[in-house]
């Protein structure tokens, strides 16, 4: 009898069964100053809790003298699981525990049920006993305890970097106009573009409305404004520069497939298309409604009885995924008219007025999905313009 296909783990549970008598569990309590580790060992009535510096040497032996005391106690101790909050430190640590032999999770922290309370008591002690409880649920295979973060090579990390870097000086650059922008006003000159290529030899000839020049400091201080957003703009060009030379390297590599094949959709960018393969649809997704949850775009309904309404946007997932697709899918109504899509969103808006940001929201996640099914089984959304390949 053929066995059916195996779905892919959603992280909601552990896939390997637990035998509490030869698992040593542990979680971490990480900040920046110490590490506080809880423990389960089998064979001690005591729960232990051991407050370390940032050591990840010192952790280990820790762990090792757990397993230790638990085989005095007439326990052989099988298997060592770790579990600690994705947080400030990333993934390092997993890394590091996995290639020691320890098996290590990834608490996603927004699915630690917590306590309602206004003022609930709130130390780290208290936290590594929620995220024992957990942990524990978790490791038994019981649904809703919590769920892990799907830990990413180095190698997957660093291939974020370049577009996570180029979001950042695409704002920082923003922010350099903007302030030149407001410190001209303030003199009361306006009109005056600070992206021009000669704009720096411009600054001389300024005049408030008084007929007086910008004053020396507000003037030193504009042309440092001026170079420091040249560096910004140089800094961003060789971004884009070192991605389209690799997308040339290795055109036929999983993800840079992915995004030579979303640059052909009309109103896609190589950005954009960088963007949503690296951070998303490289992701061994479950199926369409993980991806939409993982990129935020779903709804955060607000039920009680015979009360229905709806509180927006989870925003629990990817916010950069989320504010990528919103802006593409207003993009995509410019360049994809024709599209099924583009006729949907058309049709739900035309007679209903106030609608369209709503919608808007409705057609980025229909969208998300769209092109996911396209670089991962090679399905065209209806209508939809492809460039020459």
């Amino acid at each position: 009898m053929e066995r059916p296909m195996q779905k892919l783990n959603d992280l909601s549970r552990s896939p390997s069964p637990l035998d509490p008598d030869g698992t040593l569990i542990a979680v971490i309590e990480l900040s920046l100053s110490s590490w506080l580790v809880a423990g389960i060992v089998p064979g001690v009535e005591r729960q232990p809790l051991k407050k370390l510096a940032v050591d990840e040497s010192a952790l280990l032996k820790l762990l090792h003298r757990w397993r230790e005391e638990a085989a005095k106690a007439g326990h052989r101790i099988k298997r060592i699981a770790v579990a600690f909050e994705a947080g400030r430190d990333g993934f390092w640590l997993a890394r590091w525990l996995s290639a020691h032999h320890i098996e290590a999770h990834v608490i996603h922290a927004s699915s630690v049920a917590v306590s309602r309370e206004h003022r609930r008591a709130k130390t780290d002690r208290l936290d590594t006993e929620l995220l024992k409880r957990s942990f524990l649920g978790w490791l038994r295979g019981e649904r809703d305890h919590c769920k892990m973060v799907a830990i990413p090579t180095t190698k997957d990390e660093d291939a974020k970097r370049p577009n996570r870097e180029h979001e950042s000086l695409v704002g920082e650059q923003s922010r350099i106009v903007n302030r030149m922008k407001a410190t001209l006003i303030r003199l009361g000159i306006r009109g005056f573009n600070p992206k021009l290529k000669k704009a720096a030899e411009r600054l001389d000839g300024l005049r408030t409305p008084e007929g007086e020049p910008i004053p020396p400091n507000t003037l030193a201080e504009l042309r440092r404004d001026m170079v420091r957003r040249r560096l910004v703009r140089d800094q961003i060009r060789q971004i884009e520069d070192a991605r389209l030379e690799r997308l040339k390297q290795a055109p036929s590599d999983g993800p840079h497939a992915m995004v030579r094949l979303l640059a052909r959709v009309i109103g896609v960018g190589v950005e954009t298309a960088d963007m949503l393969v690296q951070e998303v649809l490289s992701r061994s997704m479950r199926d369409r409604r993980a991806v939409a949850r993982y990129a935020g775009l779903t709804g955060s309904p607000d039920e009680s009885g015979r009360k229905r309404r709806e509180k927006g946007l989870t925003r629990s997932g990817n916010a950069r995924v989320r504010r990528g697709m919103i802006q593409l899918a207003w993009r995509f109504l410019m360049f994809q008219k024709d599209s099924t899509l583009a006729q949907w969103f058309r049709a739900r808006t035309e007679s209903a007025r106030g609608t369209r940001k709503t919608m808007i929201v409705a057609l980025a996640r229909k969208l998300l999905i769209a092109l996911w099914r396209l670089v991962r089984e090679g399905v065209v959304p209806d209508g939809v313009v492809l460039r020459p390949a």
